[in-house]
């Protein structure tokens, strides 16, 4: 059976959308995250980064990090139609960098940048902390609606659009037959397109399970190198 199509991040979290399936699993952490939690997860980072000034055509960067925390501000900032970027090497001109707390230093922002922190409570009364302020927010979708052909993601000096990242996601779900239970493990780097495409995005469209693996975790398909019976090359996306 062929995945549903979706042209935005707006129709792929969609309330309608919200189930006791799971979606995001942190073995690592024993963090758990069915489809009903992950999606109004989502859209409180989106409220929350939107109350922090973030809005269309805006630039947002993450932290390279496996936790949900990372994922959940990939999601999220998109849902308010913004571009962004995985890890410090391009954060010129963004409106907000999301990371741990530890880790902001890495980014080199100017003024205007807010600077969000997770895990470790920030010492710096000016920096945001995730755990707090986002959960804070209303469990709704923003009322932002992002166009199929607005940029999503910028890597290596080419930006993605909604409708580029979500054919790629749902030609990964079909070729490799996900669905509901499905655990798609995520073995490569987040800041390669593929690896969002194939690890993240994938398993939303089909209504699978991405899996961030420990050193137990064996799952039904690998994105990268793993000991999984199936392996999808991240590099063969988008």
């Amino acid at each position: 059976m062929s995945a549903a199509r979706f042209a935005t991040l707006t129709e792929l979290l969609a309330r309608d959308r919200r189930s006791p399936d799971p979606a995001l699993v942190h073995d690592p952490t024993g963090r758990r995250y069915d489809y009903r939690r992950a999606l109004t997860s989502a859209w409180k980072v989106a409220l929350f980064l939107r109350n922090e000034g973030v809005r269309g055509g805006m630039a947002v960067a993450i932290a390279e990090d496996d936790a949900p925390e990372a994922v959940l501000s990939f999601l999220g900032a998109g849902l308010l139609g913004a571009t962004v970027s995985v890890g410090p090497g391009s954060v010129d001109g963004v409106k907000a960098v999301v990371a741990p707390t530890e880790r902001l230093a890495e980014f080199d922002t100017g003024a205007g940048t807010r600077l969000v922190g997770y895990g470790a409570e920030p010492a710096d009364p000016s920096v945001a902390y995730f755990e707090r302020d986002v959960w804070s927010e209303n469990p709704t979708l923003p009322p932002d609606r992002p166009a199929p052909d607005d940029p999503l993601l910028s890597a290596d000096g080419t930006v993605y659009g909604h409708t580029d990242l979500l054919e790629a996601a749902t030609a990964v779900a079909d070729t490799h037959d996900l669905t509901p239970g499905t655990e798609v493990v995520v073995r490569a780097r987040l800041a390669r397109p593929g690896v969002l495409v194939a690890g993240v995005l994938a398993p939303l469209v089909a209504g699978a399970v991405s899996v961030v693996p420990d050193g137990e975790t064996v799952g039904d398909i690998a994105v990268g190198d793993g000991p999984e019976p199936v392996v999808v090359d991240p590099d063969a996306y988008p």
